[in-house]
């Protein structure tokens, strides 16, 4: 890993780096999209640009990056690894843009720390630097073989066969490949990008967990309308509900992500909260489909039974299990609701068999809660799976 003579220089120095990584990600973007403003407009989601969120997920996952090679130099972070390169495999990334990024990314460590980088500093930055960049590269174009494409060739068309609308912010679309092409294969629980084109000529890209089980030649994905308060809508999910119709076509990558139902022989748990039920149900149809008898737990928050998204399905595909119980919260519930299940989503009283394995999806809060809590009933850390929508602000704050 990290050569001997930069192990010292990083660790000496990774506190000053640490505290201005921060500084140094805002100027990277800066320098990066004066540069090269196509990749604001086609390739990173401006709406994490605007709210800070990405700096900081980039800022977040070098730190970590840096502190394990000098903390755990006989070690290599691979899950934070996977997590980022099935990110850049369903947006397309290929090994000529890591130069880019080194350009502009060294660019601004020497405009923020100024003298402090020497050559010898640099030149241990630059090796920690490389030393995540290939280890993403090589990862990636391990991903893009498994799906038989090419570095950044994901992209295909696809039609919108169905529509549903699912509550009043969430819609379903069904889709099928608009050319005679069979639709690739993809794991319960993974997800697509997808690009459209807005008014103003940018091609935007979000990511969007495959809400159905594989084994058919239709995908489908779940959409929830973000509704910015005291910030602008979400652009793709805005457009995707105001102006995508059935017969419309759509850009949408080959399935990437590392959230995937497995361990099919220990005890399993579903959490989610809000939109997050996507790939849980994904996972819930698949265990349908292949006769699972295993036990499963199913756990979901949300605002109100009416805000719930695919809430039938929920409850249908749980009732096909043999041994499987389903647990929802919600904070305004119908009359009725127990007053153990009101409010936000609480483990306690719920049964976790030992062995269990969880598979967490929603918003940071939720998943940080629901963790703290299986780890206290005896769930092993690596045990248990999560999902983000959006940047890894969990990596970022750890």
């Amino acid at each position: 890993m990290l050569s001997d003579r930069s192990t010292a220089t990083v660790r000496a120095t990774l506190p000053a780096v640490g505290a201005a990584i921060g500084d140094i990600a805002d100027l990277f973007y800066k320098k990066l999209f004066a540069a090269h403003p196509e990749l604001l407009r086609d390739l990173f989601n401006r709406g994490n640009q605007a709210s800070g969120d990405q700096r900081k997920a980039l800022a977040g996952s070098i730190a970590a990056f840096a502190t394990a090679l000098v903390e755990q130099p006989g070690t290599r972070p691979d899950v934070m690894l996977d997590r980022i390169a099935h990110k850049h495999a369903s947006l397309g990334v290929t090994p000529e843009q890591y130069e880019v990024v080194h350009t502009h990314l060294f660019a601004a460590i020497a405009d923020v720390l100024g003298d402090a980088v020497t050559p010898e500093v640099a030149a241990a930055w630059d090796e920690v630097y490389w030393l995540m960049a290939n280890a993403l590269i090589a990862i990636e174009e391990r991903l893009y073989a498994q799906q038989g494409v090419a570095a950044g060739d994901v992209w295909r068309e696809w039609e919108v066969a169905a529509r549903a609308e699912e509550t009043e912010d969430v819609a379903t679309f069904l889709l099928r490949p608009a050319e005679d092409t069979p639709a690739p294969d993809f794991r319960p629980g993974q997800y697509v990008s997808v690009q459209v084109e807005l008014a103003d000529g940018a091609r935007q890209i979000r990511q969007y967990s495959l809400s159905g089980a594989p084994g058919s030649g239709l995908r489908s994905i779940t959409v929830k309308r973000v509704r910015g308060q005291g910030s602008p809508d979400g652009e793709v999910s805005r457009h995707l509900h105001e102006h995508i119709r059935v017969g419309d076509l759509l850009r949408v990558s080959v399935p990437y992500g590392d959230l995937v139902l497995d361990h099919l022989d220990a005890p399993l748990l579903l959490a989610s909260a809000g939109i997050g039920c996507t790939p849980m149900l994904s996972m819930l149809e698949y265990l349908a489909q292949e006769g699972h008898r295993g036990p499963v737990t199913v756990v979901h928050g949300d605002r109100s039974p009416a805000e719930h998204a695919l809430r039938t399905d929920h409850v249908r595909l749980t009732e096909k299990l043999p041994d499987a119980e389903a647990h929802f919260w919600y904070e305004a519930p119908e009359a009725g609701q127990p007053a153990n299940r009101t409010g936000l989503v609480d483990l306690d009283g719920i049964t976790v068999r030992p062995g269990t394995h969880a598979y967490l999806c929603g918003p940071l809060p939720f998943m940080r809660a629901v963790r703290a809590q299986l780890l206290e009933a005896g769930v092993r850390p690596a045990d248990v799976h999560y999902e983000v929508f959006g940047p890894d602000l969990w990596l970022a704050s750890s």
